[in-house]
């Protein structure tokens, strides 16, 4: 499969005009080295690798702003970029080396927190983890949390309207945010930096832009919400023989707890054995293998033990009514963590298996088992001996149905099969009202698919707000449309 797009009504830019951008950041932050450039042109799996004739790293909104007017003038292409941890390949340039790509890694101001509001407001540049820690300093909590929250920006968080463990009990990153500021196409900066639970006046811009993955405008920095920290967590394992089962423990769980439940997540024995086998440090949960698990966390608002009870209540319950075959409840912080890291572990787990073919989708959460069970069947049929692994956040219906090449098969040919595989895993999750791209975004990976997805309505309304925000069509161009 080729990602590439020609891109006709734009230009390739000549060395007088890099001399012009290079002059808004200065030299040392204008990177025309093929290894310097090297970290920004490749993601981490290395499906999505890029060429350009020049990395940008403004240190300012101002610079970022000054950037975006001169290619909008000139007609050249711009690619934003953060953390470059994105799995769809929207924050890398094509290989046409005509685009340039422009990093916000420097925009990494704390502009200002205020507690006792419950907000602080964030540049585009600072990681995940650096925001979940400023939160911390003043006793709150920011809630996003995913694997990639040391190398994650905020900005690129934004920009796809990531989900993560937490969206059971706290929303995705655009319920997580209350105003932006952005660089719109033609270099105009828009101040919507505003600490409001409730505005009405007019269109709401704040979310059009959320979740545009850099193809309206480029977010530079955001109000975010913040949350009291829980003052006790419960986390625990849970063993069962199918997704079923994990299903009904999800309801009692969510019966029992409410908004304590944070957290839900499910996987398959497959991906455990993956994990234990690739990343040095896991342990094995359980003294027995059993074929799916569970991980259950209950947050307090109190430490009076009221966590640890609901999910020990849960467990004994789901025993009783032989829904699960084992349970551990972790005793300590570092046993939550030990278990926590087999969750957080799927993806790096993964890698090492040869070629992988990642689907992100969600469906009804009452119909998670019965699209596993007919993924399953599918995937078999396109390619025999595959191996699915259909991993995800139960609560909020969320599976990254991810699946490993057979044993021994060439990777290459295994890989050649993403077209007709994506067919059928997304035919499914339609056909249950359900999307094919619910966390990860569209980039590069989807864009054909969601033309073939969507009605004629949905997307001319789409490429009529592009055009409307980008009538020449710089900003990251062959992305998601």
């Amino acid at each position: 499969m080729s990602f590439d797009a020609p891109i006709p009504s734009l230009l390739t830019p000549d060395a007088a005009l890099i001399q012009r951008f290079a002059a808004i950041v200065g030299q040392e932050h204008a990177l025309t080295d093929p290894d310097q450039q090297m970290p920004f042109l490749v993601e981490w799996r290395d499906q999505f690798p890029g060429r350009s004739p020049l990395v940008l790293r403004p240190g300012s909104v101002a610079e970022v702003a000054a950037i975006v007017k001169l290619a909008n003038e000139a007609r050249v292409a711009i690619v934003p970029q953060t953390g470059n941890t994105g799995l769809v390949g929207g924050q890398t340039p094509h290989m046409t080396n005509t685009e340039i790509v422009l990093s916000l890694v420097r925009l990494r101001k704390v502009r200002h927190v205020d507690a006792a509001g419950y907000t602080m407001t964030v540049e585009a540049g600072l990681t995940l983890a650096e925001v979940q820690a400023e939160a911390e300093k003043v006793g709150r909590l920011f809630p996003l949390t995913l694997p990639s929250e040391g190398s994650c920006r905020i900005g690129g968080n934004l920009a796809t309207n990531a989900g993560g463990v937490g969206v059971l009990a706290y929303g995705n990153t655009r319920q997580l945010v209350l105003g932006i500021e952005a660089v719109m196409a033609d270099g105009r900066v828009w101040d919507g930096l505003r600490a409001v639970k409730k505005d009405n006046s007019g269109y709401d811009l704040r979310d059009l832009l959320i979740g545009s993955e850099g193809t309206l405008g480029i977010i530079t920095a955001a109000v975010l919400k913040l949350y009291p920290r829980p003052a006790e967590k419960a986390t625990a394992m849970v063993a069962l023989t199918a997704p079923e089962p994990v299903l009904d423990l999800f309801v009692m769980a969510q019966e029992a707890s409410g908004q304590a439940l944070t957290a839900f997540e499910f996987m398959p024995r497959i991906v455990i054995d993956m994990i234990l086998r690739n990343i040095k440090g896991t342990r094995e949960p359980f003294p027995t293998r059993y074929p799916w698990y569970a991980l259950l966390e209950i947050s307090g608002a109190k430490a009076d033990g009221t966590a640890n009870a609901t999910i020990e209540q849960v467990l004994t319950e789901a025993s009783e009514r032989g829904l699960i075959l084992d349970a551990t409840i972790a005793g300590s912080l570092t046993q939550a963590k030990d278990l926590w890291r087999l969750r957080e572990g799927v993806s790096e787990g993964q890698k090492y298996e040869g070629g992988n073919i990642k689907h992100d989708v969600s469906v009804p959460v009452a119909r998670i088992p019965e699209f596993l069970r007919r993924a399953d069947a599918a995937v078999e049929a396109v390619c025999p001996g595959a191996r699915p692994i259909g991993v995800g956040h139960f609560g909020d219906g969320n599976i990254h149905y991810n699946v490993a090449q057979p044993l021994g098969m060439d990777k290459n040919a295994f890989l050649a099969l993403t077209d007709p595989m994506g067919d059928v895993v997304h035919a499914i999750a339609l056909d249950m009202n359900g999307s094919i791209a619910a966390e990860h975004g569209v980039g590069r990976l989807k864009r054909h698919a969601l033309a073939e997805t969507k009605s004629a309505v949905e997307i001319d309304m789409m490429r009529r707000i592009k055009a409307a925000f980008d009538p020449n069509g710089i900003l990251n161009p062959g992305k998601l449309l």
